[in-house]
């Protein structure tokens, strides 16, 4: 059964519906980047060449300088045009569809092979903290020949949630 109205859930129960109320928090840069560690998952918007905008689904973590970082391989289509425009937008999502989210302006740099090993070491530490083999993994970053993004966060909006304006959550 799906739902037919505002009255009515998905598995048939009657009765008014919680409303959520709407959030828009802004934070401080310590409470955003407190905010930002521990999630991982973002969309970045970047600028193609006709002036639109390409967007991707990202797995980012944050350095110790406070910058966003994401891995990825020099060939792609985020790269290339980081290299023409480096202004960026993301997205940081909860792991919950529904929990909180921030957006994001900065401007990123490329790091290419050589010098993106130890960044990309970073990287996987922001994430998932220790590598049972360090050697190992900065060998399989020089030979996929991975790159590394370092965006430095200029302006970001409120911490927000979804919901019902509070005039409408009643």
């Amino acid at each position: 059964m799906f739902p037919t109205g505002p009255w009515e859930t998905a598995i048939g129960h009657t009765g008014p519906m919680p409303r959520k109320i709407a959030t828009a928090d802004r934070v401080g840069r310590e409470e955003l980047l407190e905010f930002v560690r521990p999630r991982h998952k973002a969309t970045l918007v970047t600028t193609r060449r006709n002036g639109r905008p390409q967007v991707t689904p990202v797995t980012c973590g944050v350095d110790e300088e406070g910058r966003v970082v994401i891995s990825t391989y020099p060939q792609r289509a985020k790269v290339a045009n980081l290299r023409r425009d480096p202004a960026v937008t993301m997205l940081i999502h909860s792991d919950d569809w529904d929990g909180p989210c921030v957006q994001l302006d900065g401007t990123a740099e490329v790091i290419d092979q050589p010098e993106a090993v130890e960044p990309l070491v970073d990287y996987f530490r922001s994430i998932s903290g220790e590598h049972p083999d360090w050697d190992e993994y900065r060998q399989a970053m020089r030979e996929q020949g991975k790159s590394l993004l370092r965006v430095t966060v200029e302006s970001w909006g409120p911490i927000a949630t979804g919901g019902f304006p509070p005039e409408h959550a009643d």
